[in-house]
């Protein structure tokens, strides 16, 4: 009699770090009759090979997302707290701004963190601070953070007391675009090191903001950014957002930032 083919044990595709908490466990497995269907067909066919049939649920493909994101959402707002999510492309900035308003904003008003990559807790270990709890997602090959990594992160550290969560996505200008986390506010960031015609490019993230953080402005004139092309090329794309310059390393615009996240926080 033919043994039937052990699978493996599946894991979840993404892993948190709660650097100030304990995660939850990670492990998830298949129902049993679905690990029975599997290995059954698996068996039965003399080249190990299973054909497979797709059938259209009409299900759209970010519905459980969405259900999810609100589900933040409602979460987020009944406990007073204003959660942003920050999205850029890789090193735009948004790991050195976050530590120096954990420093400065961060000492009046209590944040959070919970911050994406694909690997490494590097970034999370960088923002880590006694007065702020962070969580690390780590989402292997996943390009982007959804609903569900975010819920699960939160649950990971202590929230209390905490009046604007920060979220940190993926350096990724395309996929968050499309993810909901249950945020109140999308600020997305563009860089002096990065061209003017950024938003241009990539319309759809722009269109999503509420708020455009133009970082890194002590080093425009040296790269020979137009500052200026890049605010037009923003009101083009995203004429909702506001839009702040600012340079984490000058210190130049975070008073307004600041001012921004203050009164966030006060309305939430």
């Amino acid at each position: 009699m033919k043994n039937s083919p052990t699978l493996p044990e599946p894991t979840l595709n993404y892993r948190i770090n709660a650097l100030t908490g304990a995660a939850t466990s990670t492990a998830r497995a298949l129902s049993a009759p679905l690990s029975a269907e599997i290995a059954a067909a698996l068996a039965a066919s003399a080249n190990g090979e299973i054909a497979v049939r797709s059938v259209d649920l009409n299900i759209p493909l970010l519905e459980k997302n969405d259900i999810l994101a609100e589900r933040n959402r409602g979460y987020f707002l009944g406990r007073g707290l204003a959660a942003l999510n920050l999205v850029s492309s890789p090193g735009a900035g948004k790991t050195t701004l976050l530590e120096r308003t954990l420093d400065e904003f961060g000492r009046q008003t209590k944040c959070a963190v919970l911050v994406g990559d694909l690997e490494t807790d590097n970034d999370g270990r960088r923002l880590s601070r006694p007065h702020a709890p962070v969580a690390q997602i780590t989402t292997g090959t996943v390009c982007h953070l959804d609903a569900g990594m975010i819920a699960r992160a939160a649950q990971s550290i202590n929230l209390d007391g905490v009046r604007v969560l920060f979220i940190e996505n993926v350096g990724n200008l395309v996929c968050p675009a499309s993810f909901d986390l249950g945020e109140q506010v999308r600020v997305v960031l563009l860089s002096t090191t990065e061209g003017e015609d950024k938003p241009l490019k990539y319309p759809p993230i722009f269109k999503s903001a509420h708020l455009v953080l133009l970082t890194k402005i002590d080093v425009a004139d040296v790269l020979g950014f137009q500052r200026d092309l890049a605010v037009e090329n923003i009101r083009r794309i995203a004429p909702q957002a506001k839009i702040i310059q600012l340079s984490a390393r000058t210190g130049e615009g975070l008073p307004e930032w600041y001012s921004f996240l203050k009164n966030l926080s006060d309305q939430t």
